[in-house]
């Protein structure tokens, strides 16, 4: 009945394509002005985090083995949104308020870390043990074989699996909209609120997701594609 309206009736096709063109530029801000650097900020931070995080990990102390572990099984093992709800909504039960731009920021970088030190990790150890060997036969300590021999192998190695990570960032920011931080989805949540047509504007917002998301995946085969032939040299 919904379709069937749209492509008989002119007065209704018009209403239509008023509300998508009305609605698509501040989608579009949305996205720009807020989605992305919110995944841009998150994601930085969150590589920081990954990479103590998988340092520790590693490490031959315990303590930052444990406390590793805990961290990255807490968030791993509790859904994204349950976090954002801990931080925005269950903080301020014990006098800590966060406005909605830093309870996602912290949201969303905590996760980022937990996820991405272990592919950090994992390339790490794909790395040969030779190589190591390599570097202290030159007189290098472990600091500096971690930073100049092992880590720069390691970043080519996890360049794919943290992309795809990114990627799925850009969708994953679209939680924030339940802790009310205006963002592209809360956006649309409040153009369908005015005009009531949720699956016109939700559909709208998913192209632009869609449409993000392709051509970062563009970007991403033409870097693999680089590196593919950086290692193939």
């Amino acid at each position: 009945m919904y379709l069937s309206n749209i492509f008989t009736n002119p007065a209704m096709q018009e209403r239509y394509m008023d509300i998508l063109v009305s609605s698509f530029l501040p989608l579009v801000k949305g996205a720009f002005y807020y989605t992305i650097p919110l995944t841009l900020i998150t994601f930085a931070i969150g590589l920081i985090l990954a990479v103590i995080t998988a340092l520790m990990r590693l490490s031959s102390v315990k303590v930052l083995q444990v406390i590793a572990r805990i961290y990255v099984s807490i968030i791993r093992g509790t859904p994204l949104l349950v976090q954002l709800f801990i931080i925005f909504f269950g903080l301020p039960s014990v006098g800590v308020t966060i406005n909605p731009l830093f309870s996602a920021i912290i949201g969303f970088s905590l996760n980022m870390g937990a996820y991405n030190s272990e592919i950090i990790r994992a390339a790490i150890l794909s790395i040969p043990k030779g190589q190591w060997e390599a570097a202290h036969s030159i007189g290098m300590t472990n600091l500096q074989a971690l930073r100049k021999v092992i880590l720069p192998q390691a970043t080519r190695v996890s360049i794919p699996p943290l992309s795809n990570s990114f990627i799925g960032l850009i969708k994953d920011t679209s939680l924030a909209s339940t802790i009310t931080y205006t963002e592209m989805f809360r956006k649309a949540q409040e153009i369908a609120a005015q005009n009531y047509e949720f699956l016109l504007v939700y559909t709208e917002a998913a192209m632009i997701y869609w449409v993000i998301c392709v051509g970062l995946s563009f970007v991403q085969d033409s870097v693999e594609t680089r590196l593919e032939r950086y290692v193939a040299k």
